[in-house]
């Protein structure tokens, strides 16, 4: 098939989405189908088999568009729209997979030019809207019938986690849906970085967070579990590799828990080094408190051959369970708990790594993933043909 994909995001950027895009055009192209990717003008340009970029003009005054909602990320979509249509008017496609908000301008793209379109979820964009901002509570229904409308209106809806499937099957109960989960990134050979690892500088026993310090992601509470649990494992340090954002704040968080020559703000490293960061850790750890899809990181962490302690929220139990990873009440005592137990318990956190390993293998690899997107393609591909037949 010949598929357009929309990416209403810089592409590529080293972040959740933009990998999980990457890989998803990659895989297409493997499969033999023909992709054309539009998206904004910012990004990296990289090389995919299969695949071409096209790009939205650059925008006077839009740049650095962060994920979420935004002005500026209102702007680009226009453009997107308008590079969309052109291309959907100039030539032929079989199908549009529309990335997150971007299924919006498929749907009215699709009606204009007759184009099928997926629903490609990372979010339940009006449960999103809504936690972010406050004040569209009370138009709820209305968002959730917009969002019901770009789902019932596909042809399929492709779910990065359990819960987004079920609320794509909660508005058509016969609509195809894939659940396609991200994957560890440290098997995936065009995202991998061999150039050696600058070192961190931190001796002891390293317990390690690798991500964002956006509020969802649970610092606050970390640093608090910290504080519990380091006075009862003199060797541990925390080490947090992530930021600009919030370091400062976090930093003083930690000054006034008298943690600050044991937690170690480290910065970020290139993801395509995630593998050598991880393989410093004696514990990994995401003490995430909010959010429904399941954090990109947590499958890498899971096949780095390390523990994994996390948060027992459905943000991580829709993947995780007791057999792979330690969870705990999200609170800092429990989490202290945790903390010290791995530390402390080296069989406990032999047992839970190999179990880790082996699920990813089983279920969250790149094979595994690019044998889920192949099928769904192919059944996709056989419903669309018996529609054109029976159409005249």
């Amino acid at each position: 098939m010949r598929v357009l994909v929309l990416a209403p995001h810089p592409f590529f950027q080293y972040r959740g989405t933009p990998i999980a895009v990457r890989l998803l055009c990659e895989c297409l192209g493997r499969a033999g189908h023909q992709v054309d990717l539009a998206t904004f003008h910012e990004g990296e340009d990289v090389d995919m088999a299969g695949v071409r970029i096209h790009r939205i003009p650059d925008l006077e005054r839009v740049s650095g568009i962060r994920p979420g909602f935004s002005l500026k990320k209102l702007r680009a979509d226009r453009h997107l729209y308008r590079l969309a249509a052109g291309r959907l008017g100039r030539h032929s496609y079989d199908l549009i997979h529309a990335v997150e908000e971007a299924a919006f301008l498929a749907r009215r793209l699709g009606r204009r030019f007759g184009v099928p379109y997926v629903y490609d979820m990372d979010s339940s964009l009006a449960a999103q809207m809504m936690e972010r901002f406050g004040w569209l509570k009370p138009l709820g229904v209305v968002m959730r019938w917009l969002e019901g409308r770009a789902i019932k209106d596909s042809a399929g809806v492709v779910a990065v986690c359990r819960e987004l499937a079920q609320v794509a099957r909660g508005y058509r109960d016969d609509l195809p849906v894939l659940r396609l989960e991200d994957i560890s990134l440290l098997g995936v050979d065009s995202l991998r970085d061999d150039t050696p690892l600058e070192p961190l500088g931190v001796e002891g026993r390293l317990v390690m967070y690798v991500g964002n310090l956006e509020p969802y992601q649970g610092i606050d509470l970390l640093l608090d579990a910290f504080a519990l649990a380091a006075p009862q494992v003199p060797e541990a340090r925390l080490v947090v590799v992530g930021g600009p954002a919030g370091v400062e704040a976090h930093q003083a968080q930690a000054a006034r828990l008298g943690l600050a020559e044991r937690v170690h703000f480290v910065g970020p490293r290139p993801p395509g080094q995630l593998g050598q960061v991880l393989a410093q850790a004696s514990v990994v750890v995401s003490p995430r408190v909010s959010g429904g899809n399941t954090p990109m990181k947590i499958y890498s962490y899971l096949d780095c051959g390390r523990p994994l302690l996390a948060t027992d929220l459905p943000t991580h139990t829709q993947v995780l369970d007791q057999e792979i990873a330690l969870l705990v009440e999200p609170e800092p005592r429990a989490m202290a708990q945790g903390m010290v137990r791995l530390l402390r318990e080296s069989e406990l956190g032999r047992r839970l790594a190999a179990a880790a390993s082996e699920r990813v293998a089983a279920e969250f690899s790149l094979p595994v993933f690019e044998d889920k997107l192949r099928g769904f393609y192919q059944r996709l591909e056989a419903r669309l043909a018996g529609g054109r037949e029976k159409a005249p």
